[in-house]
């Protein structure tokens, strides 16, 4: 990982090198951007409110598998620390939402629901569909839901991603959609291909981890060349996929 990482940076620039306006205020107002010391505050208490949790669950994965835990028994605060979105991220993900003006949301894997708060805080008119399939980590999230008076802006479905993921996106058009539950090149396509039927000109998708291991590398490849694809942004951590019909088809690799 460190190679990708040193390679990535070789290529990587900031906003001097970004030459489309669209993405330029998308590096500048949003990405760059610090967060407000009221969302930074909220954000901070969620989390640490999980970190202090004393309670240890039997995860059952769906996906790659983690390469983090030998076995299936966890502590909450140690999901918090090693598997859940970053502060770094989570953040941005709150500056995503208000930046595009999301209203509409699907998240695949919703984990101890740290991405689905950060998406919900400070964005009272949000609503988030999220799939989780492990039920006690779901049942860890819904209850953090609940005391930060989130629940109501979320619908959360204990399932695979197969079983739930057609209904969901012949029903409805998402703003966004959250990728973060399965590391496999395979899945991550198939998931990709079925999320198309559900996007609107100025829907977004997020890739979580797409250099997690050659598969994830090479799905991100597949995606960046699909012709209903316009522009990307790399921030190695994740990939964010535009489908504006009014763009030039582009691929930038942001540092972040």
């Amino acid at each position: 990982m460190v190679k990708k990482y040193i390679k990535y940076l070789t290529k990587s620039t900031n906003e001097h090198g970004v030459h489309s306006p669209f993405v330029f205020k998308l590096v500048t107002e949003c990405i760059y951007k610090k967060s407000s010391s009221t969302v930074v505050h909220q954000y901070k208490e969620y989390r640490e409110g999980l970190k202090k949790s004393s309670k240890t669950i039997k995860v059952k994965d769906l996906g790659a598998g983690s390469r983090v835990f030998k076995n299936d028994t966890r502590k909450v605060s140690d999901l918090v620390d090693k598997v859940s979105v970053s502060k770094k991220y989570g953040l941005l993900l709150n500056r995503l939402m208000n930046h595009l003006h999301i209203q509409s949301v699907l998240e695949l894997g919703t984990s101890v629901g740290l991405g689905t708060a950060a998406m919900c805080i400070n964005n009272s008119e949000v609503k988030i569909d999220t799939i989780e399939g492990c039920k006690e980590t779901l049942e860890v999230a819904k209850n953090q839901f609940e005391k930060h008076d989130f629940q109501s802006q979320i619908t959360s479905y204990n399932s695979g991603f197969d079983e739930v993921l057609p209904s969901l996106v012949s029903q409805k058009k998402y703003d966004l959609i959250y990728f973060d539950g399965n590391h496999q090149k395979e899945a991550t396509l198939k998931y990709f291909e079925e999320c198309l039927e559900s996007t609107h000109n100025d829907s977004v998708f997020i890739f979580d981890d797409i250099y997690w291991s050659d598969g994830m590398e090479e799905a991100w490849e597949v995606i960046k060349n699909h012709p209903k694809v316009k522009v990307t942004v790399d921030l190695f951590k994740w990939g964010l996929v535009f489908f504006r019909r009014e763009q030039a088809k582009e691929h930038f690799k942001i540092r972040f």
